[in-house]
């Protein structure tokens, strides 16, 4: 009846307790899908649960990641491999910028900072029957 005390609130109310909350996870995919697209990383480096998703088939995006959140403010720690012979310093920069713009844009949070840690470098395969660095082929 219109007079219960029960009555569900009606729906010109507005509730001033609405959220929306981005978990770090999700933050660290899309800075991962951001590094897949930068030219010169080779990928990511992560730690042992990493390279045991990876062993299963599974594309882990959030890989070698760290995310922080200071109230709407986002820290990311990367740990890349860069592609031998692809400048360290340009090439980390423009990762930086290309992870910045990409979070920000998707997320709408503010990106603080970008730390990029070089943790390896990614050696071109030698091609089967080229001859190794200071050897020659034939006589």
């Amino acid at each position: 009846m219109p007079g219960d005390s029960d009555e569900r609130p009606s729906v010109e109310e507005k509730h001033t307790e609405d959220s929306i909350r981005i978990s770090p996870e999700v933050i660290a995919v899309v800075a991962g899908i951001a590094v897949e697209e930068a030219e010169g990383v080779a990928g990511m480096s992560g730690g042992i649960v990493d390279g045991i998703a990876q062993r299963l088939g599974r594309k882990d995006f959030g890989k070698g990641i760290r995310v922080s959140l200071e109230e709407e403010k986002v820290l990311l720690d990367l740990n890349v491999v860069i592609e031998y012979g692809a400048p360290l310093l340009e090439t980390a920069e423009k990762l930086k910028q290309n992870v910045r713009s990409t979070v920000e844009e998707v997320t709408g949070l503010t990106v603080a900072a970008v730390n990029i840690n070089v943790t390896g470098i990614n050696m071109p395969k030698k091609k089967a029957g080229e001859p190794a660095e200071g050897e020659q082929g034939g006589e």
